[in-house]
C-alpha cells in the first residue's frame, strides 16, 4: 500500500505573532491573516488608539489580539518592548516608509528618514525577535515585508530602493545565520497594493498608465493578495522556505 503524503498544517494555533505596521494597509491584513489561522497576534504600531479600536472588532470575532504602541525607529524601546512581551513564534515587519524624489533632489532628512524605518528598523527588530527566540530554544518564522522594488529599480525610488534590496540582503544573511536553529527568515515583495497611503499615486494618470503597463494581471494588488502568503510563511506548510523572497508583484519582475 502507498503512503500518501499528508498536507501539512496551515493552522498557527498556539503562536505568538508581532505584526508591526499594524494599523492599515499590509499589516493590518497580515494581523487579520494571522489570527484567523489561530495566533495570538500582537497589533503594533505608532497610532495605539486606532490600533485598540481594530482589536475589539478582532476579539468579537473570537480571534486572540491585542496592542502594542511602537515605533520601529526608537530601537531601544523596540528592543524592550520584544523582550517584555515575546518570545513571538511569528513576525510580520511590516512598517515601512516612502518619499519620493528624483534622485537628484534626494534630501539628507529624507534618505535618513526612511531608513531609519525600512532599513535600520527592520533589522533591529528581527534581530529582537531572533534573540527572543534563540534564548527560549525555539523555532520561528520571520517575514519582512519588503518590495518589488527590492529587486528592481523605479523612477524617483531610489532611496526607496535603496532600502529594500537592504532588507532582502540582510533577511538571506539572517537566514543562514540562524537556520540551525529553526528560524526561518523570509521576505514577502508586493507590487502596488491599493491603499488609503498609495491612492494618490493611482489617482495620476501617468503614473497608474505606468503600474498598468508593468503589472502583467493588469489589476492592482489588494491586501487580501498578500494575506495568504503571510499565513503560509508563517505555517509548518512553508517549512523549508528560509532566505526567500516570495514576489507579489502581478509580473512586474518577470521581466
Amino acid at each position: 500500500m502507498t503512503n500518501l503524503p499528508t498536507t501539512p498544517s496551515f493552522a498557527l494555533l498556539g503562536k505568538s505573532a508581532l505584526v508591526t505596521g499594524a494599523s492599515s494597509g499590509i499589516g493590518l491584513g497580515a494581523a487579520i491573516a494571522l489570527a484567523e489561522a489561530g495566533a495570538e497576534v500582537t497589533l503594533a504600531a505608532r497610532r495605539k488608539d486606532l490600533l485598540d479600536e481594530i482589536t475589539a472588532q478582532m476579539t468579537d470575532k473570537g480571534w486572540q489580539a491585542k496592542t502594542l504602541g511602537l515605533d520601529v525607529s526608537d530601537i531601544k524601546a523596540t528592543q524592550a518592548a520584544v523582550a517584555e512581551n515575546g518570545p513571538f513564534d511569528v513576525l510580520v515587519n511590516s512598517a515601512g516608509l516612502a518619499r519620493h524624489s528624483k534622485a537628484t533632489d534626494t534630501e539628507p532628512d529624507d534618505f535618513d528618514a526612511v531608513m531609519n524605518v525600512n532599513l535600520r528598523g527592520a533589522y533591529f527588530l528581527t534581530q529582537a525577535v531572533a534573540k527572543g527566540l534563540l534564548a527560549a530554544k525555539r523555532p520561528g518564522s520571520l517575514i519582512n515585508i519588503s518590495s518589488q522594488m527590492g529587486h528592481v529599480g523605479g523612477p524617483d525610488r531610489a532611496v526607496y530602493c535603496a532600502s529594500k534590496h537592504a532588507v532582502e540582503g540582510f533577511t538571506k544573511a539572517m537566514a543562514i545565520e540562524w537556520g540551525k536553529a529553526g528560524i526561518r527568515v523570509n521576505t514577502i515583495c508586493p507590487t502596488f497594493i491599493l491603499t488609503d497611503l498609495t491612492r494618490p499615486t493611482f489617482n495620476d494618470p501617468t503614473k497608474r498608465d505606468w503600474i498598468m503597463e508593468m503589472i502583467k494581471l493588469n489589476r492592482p494588488g489588494e491586501v487580501e493578495d498578500i494575506m495568504g502568503a503571510v499565513t503560509f510563511l508563517a505555517s509548518d506548510a512553508s517549512a523549508m522556505m528560509t532566505g526567500s523572497a516570495m514576489m507579489i508583484d502581478g509580473g512586474w519582475t518577470a521581466e
